[in-house]
């Protein structure tokens, strides 16, 4: 379609600059990819250009592998989403001990961000594991579990110590057993440093002083149920296809994950589990945001138009949702 082409090639035209990090896009439309294509470079030092296999870390689209992974090991009968997250973390301090899984996937938890423990001058990096130590400098939730939504990374990262300990395997394996290997999804990778490694990875950069610098990782870009896949827009027309298809979850759990939660008080809060959930036009929209250091990503998907964008930026800062909302718009996508 290149009127398509080239009228995406417009909306990105800045991730295409000499010199600059990249993109890559994915337009996905009745099943079909309609437009994959990478723009920039992936590794600004060795000049190697950004392609539809480049791998990029998802930061918190991350999160809808983990909530999968979640609803996996309830279907499994090794969890239910309405047990106390405390069944299998014991080490939750007193205040959190009431908090369910359900509320850990929607952010309704009230569940203190662990990032507020972590001092800018860290050096070693957090994991999942740290999490709960670092949420007991806490006295108290925010309000009281299900009374409100708050984004919160704390809960994914504490869902992915659950994944790991009702399945009795390490959260980055779990995914790879479960969902990657799978879908085909060969080159997509929980990364551990000094375990696992990224093939074609893209490298994060930050504008500093009108110049470009590889601000690949921080204190935190080790917690893996917030952040920690990389993968490329290839690898993600699986993960898409696997959506629409149930061939993971079943439909009914898929509607699910894709209901916004309904608060205490009848609300409903904007979130299901690992998307957020826009049902007040006339269009369902599904989507969700990343950013972390070094990258800026965002995924639309519009079920009722069998539509699905996404944007895997290495760069920090931008904004990718904005982006996918004008493809979207595209009059060749209409």
């Amino acid at each position: 379609m290149a009127s398509l082409e080239s009228a995406v090639d417009s909306v990105l035209a800045p991730y295409a600059a000499p010199g600059a990090p990249g993109a890559s896009v994915l337009v996905v439309r009745d099943g079909d990819v309609v437009l994959a294509k990478a723009y920039g470079l992936s590794d600004l030092e060795a000049r190697v250009p950004a392609t539809p296999r480049t791998n990029y870390r998802l930061a918190s689209l991350t999160k809808q592998f983990t909530a999968t992974a979640a609803m996996l090991l309830a279907a499994d009968g090794k969890l239910r989403l309405d047990d106390r997250a405390s069944r299998f973390l014991t080490e939750l301090p007193a205040y959190a001990r009431d908090v369910t899984i359900r509320q850990l996937l929607t952010h309704t938890s009230g569940l203190p961000a662990y990032e507020d423990f972590v001092p800018d001058s860290q050096t070693t990096q957090v994991h999942d594991r740290d999490v709960p130590a670092l949420i007991s400098r806490a006295d108290s939730l925010y309000f009281p579990a299900g009374a409100a939504y708050r984004y919160s990374n704390t809960g994914y990262a504490l869902l992915a110590l659950i994944v790991e300990r009702a399945s009795g395997t390490g959260f980055a394996r779990f995914l790879h057993d479960h969902i990657f290997a799978p879908l085909g999804m060969s080159a997509t990778v929980a990364f551990e440093n000094g375990i696992s490694t990224v093939a074609n990875r893209a490298w994060g950069y930050s504008a500093r002083d009108g110049c470009w610098t590889r601000t690949d990782q921080s204190s935190t870009s080790a917690v893996l149920g917030d952040g920690g896949i990389y993968t490329s827009i290839d690898d993600l027309v699986r993960w898409d296809r696997a959506l629409d298809e149930h061939a993971l979850v079943s439909a009914p759990q898929q509607r699910e994950a894709w209901t916004a939660a309904t608060l205490t008080d009848g609300r409903r809060s904007g979130y299901g589990f690992g998307w957020f959930v826009d049902d007040s036009a006339s269009e369902v929209r599904l989507r969700h945001h990343g950013e972390t250091m070094g990258f800026t990503n965002a995924i639309l998907k519009i079920p009722a138009r069998r539509l699905t964008i996404v944007l895997l930026t290495n760069r920090t800062g931008g904004d990718p949702w904005d982006l996918a909302a004008r493809i979207a718009k595209l009059d060749a996508l209409r």
